[in-house]
């Protein structure tokens, strides 16, 4: 039987983590847990989120860095800010901020 699972979220997308302080920009999306069992069994167990939901990778941003996250769907939610992120990596991926979004968008080199 194939697990039939929806994401919340879309590619570009603004989104804040629920419990910690950061921001991220959807850039990939895995319809269930797909990192390593090492990283999932590195998360308190009190914290640790089901396997068989959407997963996002994130570019992240807080007040000290910017870095990659790969977050639960349950742990998102919509960033309702309006503000623009400022992650060194986004014009690789995508265009300007634009209501509220990132367009995704491919640099031919």
């Amino acid at each position: 039987m194939m697990l039939s699972t929806a994401a919340k979220y879309h590619i570009g997308q603004v989104l804040r983590h629920r419990k910690h302080p950061f921001r991220g920009v959807v850039f990939d999306v895995d319809a269930m847990f797909s990192n390593t069992e090492e990283w999932y069994q590195n998360i308190p167990e009190e914290a640790r989120p089901s396997k068989d939901q959407p997963f996002y990778h994130l570019l992240a941003e807080n007040d000290q860095s910017y870095y990659v996250a790969y977050v639960s769907e349950q742990n998102l939610v919509p960033d309702e800010t309006g503000e623009p992120m400022s992650h060194p990596d986004l014009p690789d991926l995508f265009g300007d901020f634009e209501d509220g979004v990132y367009p995704l968008q491919f640099q031919l080199n």
